[in-house]
This record gives C-alpha cells, structure tokens and sequence, in this order.
C-alpha cells in the first residue's frame, strides 16, 4: 500500500512539472536506461542514491544503496574532492570510497540498479577519489601519509598491485583529484595545499615511476580530468583575479606544458570540472556563485569561453559542488550541497546549457559529496 501511495504522489509531482508520465516508463535496470548516482558520505553507514534519468533529463529517486562503508560525515564538502564516486569507462561498474572506514566499494550497474560486489582497504587514509583504465584502477588517499594505490580490476572485484604505493609531494598536500590519461600510460593527482599537479608514469606492472610534480600555472588547483585526446584540464579556485581553468599537454617525461593558462570562469570557487564525451566542451562548477562555466576545447587542447563564459545557474545559495555528464553527452548534472538538489541541464549543440528543472533527495548541508551519470 505505502508503495502504490508514494507511485501515485509520483505521477502527481511528474503531472504538475508538465512531464508526461511515460518518462519514467522504463523498469529498474532495464537495458539502455540512464541513471544518476549520488553519494551521502554519512559517518555511520555511507550510502549511494540511485535516480533514473527520463528521456529529458528529469530524475526519479528509485533506490539508496548502503556501500558497506563509512564516509566522513561533514556539512559541506568534507572531502574536498572529485572523483569519489565514479564509474568505470564502460559504465558498467561504480566505485565508491569510504573515507571513514578506509575502503572503496564496487557496485555491478543495471541502469539505475546498483548490487554491491567487492569492498577493500584503500591501504590508505581518508580515500576521496578514484580513477579507472582497462584492468588498472588509482585510489587517492589523502590522509596521514598521503598517497595513490593501484588495484587490478578482475571482472567486478579488486585486487591490490604489490609495490603500487606511490607517496604524494608531502603529507599535508590536500590530495583532490585523480585521473588517468585516455591512453593508460600516466596517472595525474592535483595537491590543494602545495598548489601543484603530480604525474606519474603507469608502469607495465601497474606500478607507478617516481613522481614528477609540476606547479600549477594559476593558484588554487583543485581538479584535473583529461580529453579524449590525452590534454590535462585543471580547475583553479584562484586568487585576486578569481576562478579560472587551464590546460596543459602531457609530455613524455611526466612533465605538463602550458597551453591555455588561467582562463577566467567568471564565477567563485571553481573546484570541479566536467569533460564531454565528445571532447569539445568543459564545463566547471563554481560552488561560490552557484553558477556553471563552459569552454570550447579546441584540436591541440586549448581553450575558449562560450558566449558568456557562465552558461548555468543555480539558485542563489545552491552551493553546486561536483559535476558530471551524462555518458550519452545531453544532460549535465550538479550536485548542490547547500539546498539539497542535483540540478539538471541539457546540454545543447552549441556547448550551451538550458535549464531543465532539479531534483531532490539530498539532505541540505550534510556532507554530500561525489555524483556519477550514465
């Protein structure tokens, strides 16, 4: 009865948004469905809440998975991150860290079902990002001795690389990102507090060659994704001259050279960044003016800002921290920490964004963090 109930405020809500209800006609894991996962990050029993996305990027909260972790509790942002809730390139595995318990969880993904499979130690402190390639998956711990670990991925389940950990620049860098270059051969870690980008060569082990740290052309660096076509972004929260977004080449050696420097977002507080499939576009999320900035990628990687630069907005007060893009490329998704909602925008063929409505589920201001789409 309480199931029929709660369908019925369902298709209520959907009829007073305009929505027809065949939107969310689709079963649970049926095949070609997308979803939208979202992590709590809660103290006590961590947790992912799966949304069914329609075809015009609505969502539908369908069901809350525990991971079988701990997260770290917080308010806002507690694990000043990108990445700790990601999915595999072939959308068919999620990760998800618990940086209270020290582990990563594996979930199987059927649309907006999740089953988890495997739970390991992070051998670390305080996890708070993951990255994946091939076989090969990174987990950035930030805590005590900071430092990345490499895992072998065998079918949903993960295996720890001997000799795998490599040490950051120094205990107290403030680890923030993880990602691994298109063709395997590099992983980049960006350090908050030392304001640089660390890359590490990806052996045949699977192990990592010394660390080679590069600072960061502008202050701030927060995050780094790549390209299809192997450019390194990163997102600066910035200083006087505020937010802004760079992208660099990653040369044989490990070295980063410059390409756009320091483009400005025209927003406060740039952490996070999100990559079109395609690679034409980079959208980043500025949490200080809830806002959201897009830029043209071009060929060789650089940089230019749409029309506006600020192609989105939240409400005031949103407070969007992580971002991502759907796997199909026509929706991007903001997860808004301080009002508790995942907005929701289409991406157009232009690179702008138009507004489409937001969804709720999130407990305002109580240490969300992570955001995933499929």
């Amino acid at each position: 009865m309480h199931k029929r109930i709660k369908s019925m405020f369902m298709l209520l809500a959907i009829a007073a948004a305009g929505l027809p209800p065949a939107a969310f006609s689709q079963e649970n894991g049926s095949e070609g469905e997308h979803a939208v996962f979202v992590m709590t990050n809660a103290a006590d029993h961590n947790e992912v809440i799966a949304y069914q996305r329609a075809e015009n990027g609505t969502l539908r909260e369908v069901n809350t998975i525990l991971t079988g972790g701990r997260g770290s509790g917080g308010n806002n942002d507690p694990l000043e991150s990108q990445g700790s809730l990601t999915l595999s390139e072939d959308h068919s595995l999620l990760f998800a860290v618990n940086a209270g318990s020290g582990e990563v969880s594996v979930f199987r993904v059927e649309g907006s079902s999740l089953s988890l499979t495997d739970k390991v130690s992070s051998s670390g402190s305080e996890p708070n990002a993951i990255a994946q390639h091939g076989d090969l998956v990174y987990v950035l711990n930030t805590g005590g001795s900071s430092n990345v670990v490499g895992f072998r991925l065998e079918g949903d389940h993960l295996n720890q690389i001997d000799h795998s950990l490599a040490f950051l620049s120094t205990n107290t860098a403030g680890a923030a990102s993880i990602a691994i270059s298109p063709d395997g051969q590099f992983v980049a870690v960006t350090e908050r507090l030392t304001n640089s980008v660390d890359v590490f060569k990806v052996l045949a082990d699977g192990t990592l060659a010394p660390i080679v740290i590069n600072p960061s052309v502008g202050p701030g660096a927060f995050s780094v994704s790549f390209t299809p076509n192997g450019e390194a972004i990163v997102s600066e929260t910035g200083g006087a001259r505020g937010s802004a977004v760079s992208s660099y080449s990653v040369l044989p050696d490990g070295k980063l050279s410059p390409i756009s420097s320091s483009v400005p977002t025209l927003g406060a507080a740039n952490c996070w960044n999100a990559i079109t499939p395609d690679g034409r576009f980079v959208y980043v999320s500025n949490a200080g003016s809830s806002t959201i900035s897009g830029f043209a990628i071009a060929g060789n990687g650089s940089l230019s800002a749409l029309p506006g630069t600020v192609v989105g907005g939240n409400p005031a007060g949103a407070t969007n921290l992580d971002i991502t893009v759907s796997a199909d490329g026509k929706f991007l998704y903001t997860m808004n920490s301080h009002n508790g909602t995942v907005g929701i925008f289409a991406i157009q063929k232009d690179g702008t964004l138009k507004t489409v409505t937001a969804a709720s589920g999130i407990a305002p201001n109580s240490g969300f963090n992570g955001i995933a789409a499929n």
